[in-house]
């Protein structure tokens, strides 16, 4: 079950990426980061609510699972966006597949947790599959969404220099934010937590974090059209993404190895593919069907093991 979850969260995720996408150079970044946590906060606390999931929570949980969100959240998210800022969307989607490998070494250094031989090779093969499916530089780069109000970012032409060292940096900062705040939740979903309460109370620390930041003049300064339609796009996004895929996420922490779950989750890359494909009629490149292969057979290898 927890691989079942670990997967429904990366289609959760994928599926939340393309409503996103739909906002892209309409909406700052930091302004999509309040819409999304603060959703993915609302929905996941009324949920928490009809369905009981406060009352698994003590104080215990609480406090592990708000250090979990400041980790894998506030912090991870902020780095995450600095990274775009620096590095560029592709190499930043390259360093985020960075997780799984130090989830795997996290979980085993800190909990104990280990893999079979072939659960090895699987991870291995979607780390692969992944890097190969969003690894080849496009010919013309996407326009990014602006990382403030203030000013709208361009993405790094072909002919520019190497992205800084601090983009790299702040991308290995994501990865390593994202494996640590999902090591640091996996002992309260194990001890009974409800997983809609538990994406609840990461999601507290975060949405502080984002709304404290329009403290700084130039994330304050608002001059792109607020539009309700891209108000509704950004909660349905949250819908699918911080609420229902976190949330099978953290059910999947609940019985599955940190590594793995955080592998299997890592999947949007090439689960997105077929969506993509519906949506906008044209076939992903051969490279991307390759790196989709590589990352199902890795999937198939950890089921065997």
């Amino acid at each position: 079950m927890s691989e079942a979850f670990a997967l429904s969260s990366a289609l959760c995720f994928a599926m939340s990426s393309m409503l996103i996408s739909e906002l892209n150079g309409r909406v700052p970044l930091m302004r999509l980061a309040r819409w999304q946590i603060t959703s993915g906060l609302l929905i996941t606390a009324a949920l928490a609510t009809v369905f009981g999931g406060w009352e698994t929570l003590r104080a215990w949980q609480a406090w592990t699972l708000a250090i979990s969100g400041t980790l894998g959240i506030a912090l991870a998210s902020t780095t995450y966006f600095a990274t775009i800022y620096t590095a560029g969307p592709r190499l930043t989607a390259l360093l985020f597949s960075l997780t799984s490998p130090f989830a795997l070494l996290l979980g085993y250094l800190v909990l104990g947790e280990t893999v079979t031989a072939i659960q090895l090779a699987g991870v291995a093969l979607i780390v692969v599959g992944v890097v190969v499916a969003i690894g080849v530089r496009r010919r013309r780069p996407p326009t990014m969404i602006p990382l403030s109000d203030a000013e709208p970012i361009e993405s790094i032409p072909p002919d520019a220099p190497p992205p800084w060292l601090l983009g790299i940096s702040l991308g290995v900062v994501t990865a390593l934010g994202q494996a640590t705040g999902s090591l640091v939740a996996r002992p309260a979903m194990a001890s009974g937590a409800e997983p809609c309460a538990a994406m609840a109370v990461r999601s507290i620390p975060a949405a502080l974090f984002f709304w404290a930041l329009l403290m700084v003049p130039k994330i304050r300064r608002e001059l792109t059209e607020f539009r309700k339609f891209d108000l509704g796009i950004a909660i349905a996004a949250a819908l699918c993404g911080a609420a229902l895929g976190m949330s099978l996420l953290m059910a999947a922490l609940s019985t599955g190895n940190v590594g793995i779950v955080s592998t299997l989750s890592s999947m949007t890359p090439v689960v997105v593919l077929p969506l993509v494909w519906a949506r906008t009629g044209q076939m992903p490149r051969p490279h991307a069907w390759v790196g989709a292969g590589l990352a199902i057979a890795g999937t198939a290898l950890i089921g065997m093991g």
